[in-house]
């Protein structure tokens, strides 16, 4: 379906940032030519708005990579919401840093940024806005609505799925809300429209509004693997609620690793599978065909020529790419110059640059291990993991090498084994034997034999903490992993953590990002997280 992805222009985008209280940030909707009643004439229309809500991750805008931008006075690029989430996510760990020096971005790094920082600010702008899109969808859809417009009963039983799906991507939405910024503004379908001040909810309130979001849609989701590929289906609801429960304990205070290892389980026990392909091969342009979907439970796809957009793929694949590095090789037309790790991901690696593990994808040609200064993009190690190549070498679709075909992992199996392990460590039952089994796997697709092999003895949370790291390294988890394991801010060092070249602790409450002073200047019913004022 996001192949051929079709975007509608409604009325109903007039009030996706007034509801999230942006107007002073010139983040208003460009088009408003069609009714919603009017665009709503063709049945093919709530199909074309799920798209939406499914782009709202990999796109931007309305034309891509730049001209038409859903948030005006936001380049399309710079606005993306994988781009943004990634850098939330990568840029304020030890496993990425940026050369580039574009108003604050430096500050993510060193875990300086203030309220005022506009990568933080864009992201949550980002979150509301794809909050907005699914509650309008939800308002369209309502049975009344479906009435009024005569819609026949096979039409209704199909867009039934698509308001689970619906659900399924504002609580996905919502627990990224959560995460990044633990008390956001809350809206949903049943809140008025138009001049109106959304609410302030509480991170312990907003975990039980997601999870109850979850488990009243999880029936109606499409079963495991029966859904089109890049839309949601039981097993993705499974692990964002395994996801939930396994952070459970920052989010509430109360940890919940019992319903880790059951949810882990059903995803586990579902057909999903590691297939029997290197590990590279997982990040390649034809990762949607190559083996790799096998073990992928909810993917964000993308097209060189029909997803076409300076964030999501497209930087993660030329950012990362400079120095002596060929651009061929990556299936691109050029480097970036921009992102590279530290040391200590390097150290996660027995041997360094020489480990055996296959999922070490460094590139060290003329880059130097340690960072002396942040803006030089040889200062750092490389990271080769997304190619723009299949399996054969040959470049993806786009011929101008400007925009790649590698679908993005949101959520895949490998980490469904990792959580159950660290569930089965901190005590939510399970089998540790079973664990082990499923970390051998893992380490056996890396090694490309048994060398790597642990046992139960082996198996303990400092090792968790780094295998997830060596296993899922930019792929969106770090941030919210070191939190979990209390090595964010008031704990773990790596370079230029702090601004200082060494690296240093930093602030607990940097644990939570600020909520934008722009907003705050505006929403009168919400208050600074702690530490920002």
């Amino acid at each position: 379906m996001l192949r051929t992805i079709k975007s509608i222009l409604m009325v109903f985008a007039l009030v996706f940032m007034v509801q999230s209280c942006e107007d002073r940030l010139d983040l208003e909707p460009e088009d408003a030519r069609l009714t919603a009643e009017a665009a709503f004439e063709d049945p093919a229309a709530y199909k074309q708005f799920l798209a939406k809500i499914y782009a709202g991750i990999s796109l931007s805008g309305q034309e891509g990579p730049a001209g038409d931008p859903d948030l005006q006075g936001l380049d399309e690029g710079f606005s993306n919401y994988l781009r943004l989430y990634w850098k939330m996510q990568e840029l304020t760990t030890d496993e990425a840093l940026i050369a580039w020096n574009d108003g604050t971005i430096q500050d993510l790094h060193s875990q300086v940024w203030t309220s005022g920082n506009e990568f933080i600010r864009t992201m949550y702008s980002r979150l509301m806005y794809q909050v907005a899109l699914c509650n309008e969808f939800l308002r369209q859809t309502t049975d009344a609505k479906l009435d009024s417009r005569g819609v026949s009963s096979e039409l209704r039983a199909e867009i039934e799925t698509y308001k689970a799906e619906t659900r399924f991507m504002r609580a996905l939405t919502y627990w990224h809300a959560m995460d990044l910024f633990a008390n956001p503004p809350f809206v949903t379908e049943d809140d008025p429209i138009g001049a109106f001040l959304p609410p302030q909810i509480q991170r312990a309130d907003l975990f039980d509004y997601i999870e109850a979001e979850l488990l009243d849609i999880e029936n109606d989701m499409v079963a495991p693997r029966a859904n089109e590929y890049g839309r949601a289906d039981r097993a993705a609801l499974w692990m964002l609620l395994s996801k939930l429960y396994l952070n459970a304990e920052v989010y509430t205070g109360t940890s919940r690793y019992a319903d880790v290892v059951t949810y882990t389980s059903n995803i586990i026990g579902a057909g999903y599978t590691i297939p029997n392909i290197p590990y590279p091969n997982l990040f390649l342009a034809d990762n949607n065909s190559n083996g790799a979907q096998d073990e992928v439970i909810f993917t964000i796809p993308f097209d060189g020529q029909r997803t076409q957009v300076f964030g999501g793929m497209t930087f993660l694949t030329h950012a990362p790419v400079g120095g002596t590095m060929d651009p061929v090789d990556f299936g691109i037309n050029g480097g970036w110059f921009g992102i590279r790790t530290t040391p200590t991901f390097v150290e996660k690696f027995p041997g360094e640059e020489n480990s055996l593990d296959g999922r070490e994808l460094l590139y060290t040609d003329g880059q130097n291990k340690d960072i002396a200064d942040v803006s030089t993009f040889t200062d750092g190690f490389a990271v080769a993991k997304y190619r723009n190549v299949d399996v054969n070498g040959n470049p993806g679709s786009d011929v101008s090498g400007d925009h790649t075909d590698i679908d993005f992992p949101m959520f895949r199996l490998a980490d469904a084994y990792l959580m159950y392990a660290e569930a089965v460590l901190r005590g939510g039952g399970g089998s540790t034997s079973t664990a082990v089994d499923y970390i051998n796997e893992l380490r056996e697709r890396a090694y490309e034999n048994t060398s790597g092999n642990i046992s139960a003895g082996d198996l303990t949370l400092d090792f968790i903490i780094d295998e997830r790291s060596r296993e899922l390294y930019w792929e969106a988890h770090r941030r919210t992993d070191l939190i979990r394991f209390n090595q964010f801010s008031s704990n773990g060092v790596w370079q230029w953590k702090g601004n200082v070249q060494q690296g240093t602790t930093t602030e607990a409450f940097r644990d939570i990002m600020p909520l934008p002073a722009t907003d705050l200047g505006i929403n009168t019913n919400l208050e600074q997280n702690p530490g920002y004022n």
